[in-house]
């Protein structure tokens, strides 16, 4: 049996796609608005998406369809429990970028290094004017070395940011479940984890229970020094209580490389800010060559594994 494919937004994943082995009418669109996802879907028999919602109303207007392929690991776009009513398959893939932690100790470092103080001062010809062979700011670095490292969210990339902590001689903490009744072996208490860590790195993913996980008061309980380093999802991070605490002079530092409405064609506190103490980037702390054809051959694979009737990756809402 040939199977239609059909990929909403071809344009995310940067790589050549191998064709999938197994007979199937293959069709693709650079990106695919709301209004043309139901028309674009008409016959398939399996959507890939990597952003392009999947609701109810395109699931039931497209009755044909036996499996969502989301060409990411979050899946928040995809109403999985309309799935499951009507038989219908999700999966994503996993632990495919290796790119995540390295910007994640990429903006760790430029921020502690202080780096784009120096990058402005060398440009306004501070250094050139220096009496000394060098030129210092105040206050100095703070070494990464000896200090303490927080992580909200201990999946796979969460545990390779350990591992990166380990090397620069952080000792790191793993957060507990807000509200949790007890506390599992080698966790520590939400609370706790806020006010000892000196960076605190979010990467667990976006769901009712996380969105704005991080506000004003969660932020109150974090050192004056601290920095919060969010690759994870915008929505997780209350924008407008971090470029407050930002303003006041109550947080270190951010490194944010996501937002709650991405692109932010609408504006965010944060874009407002020309802080040296911020850095933000355009949610592509995921991109690498290697990360993207990992999750290229893994999505293949995904579709190959349904149509052998052996799916794998699948995503419940249990």
């Amino acid at each position: 049996m040939s199977r239609h494919v059909v990929f909403l937004d071809r344009r995310a994943v940067t790589v050549s796609l191998r064709s999938p082995a197994f007979p199937h009418q293959w069709q693709e669109y650079p990106h695919t608005s709301p209004e043309l996802t139901i028309e674009r879907l008409q016959g398939a028999q399996i959507a890939i998406t990597n952003r392009v919602a999947i609701t109810e109303a395109v699931l039931d207007a497209v009755p044909t369809l036996e499996l969502v392929a989301v060409a990411a690991t979050g899946y928040e776009h995809v109403d999985v429990a309309a799935c499951q009513e009507r038989g219908v398959a999700v999966c994503n893939v996993r632990d495919w970028s290796v790119s995540v932690p390295e910007h994640v100790f990429a903006l760790t470092l430029a921020l502690r290094r202080q780096l784009p103080s120096y990058m402005r001062a060398v440009q306004q010809g501070r250094w050139q004017a220096s009496p000394t062979y060098g030129f210092l700011l105040e206050p100095l670095p703070i070494t990464l070395a000896g200090t303490t490292l927080g992580i909200i969210g201990h999946g796979t990339l969460g545990k390779q940011v350990a591992a990166l902590a380990q090397a620069f001689g952080m000792q790191t903490v793993i957060a507990e479940h807000r509200g949790a009744p007890r506390l599992r072996p080698g966790r520590t208490a939400f609370e706790e984890v806020l006010a000892r860590s000196q960076v605190l790195v979010i990467l667990c993913p976006l769901n009712p229970s996380t969105r704005n996980l991080i506000g004003t008061a969660e932020l109150v309980l974090m050192r004056p020094d601290a920095l919060l380093i969010n690759c994870a999802r915008g929505g997780i991070v209350d924008e407008a209580a971090l470029a407050g605490a930002l303003l006041r002079g109550e947080l270190g530092g951010a490194g944010v490389d996501v937002l709650s409405q991405e692109p932010p064609t609408q504006g965010t506190p944060l874009l407002e800010l020309d802080l040296p103490n911020l850095i933000l980037t355009p949610h592509m702390a995921f991109a690498s060559v290697q990360s993207i054809e990992t999750l290229a051959e893994q999505l293949m694979g995904n579709l190959e594994a349904f149509v052998a009737g052996q799916p794998r990756h699948l995503v419940t809402t249990a």
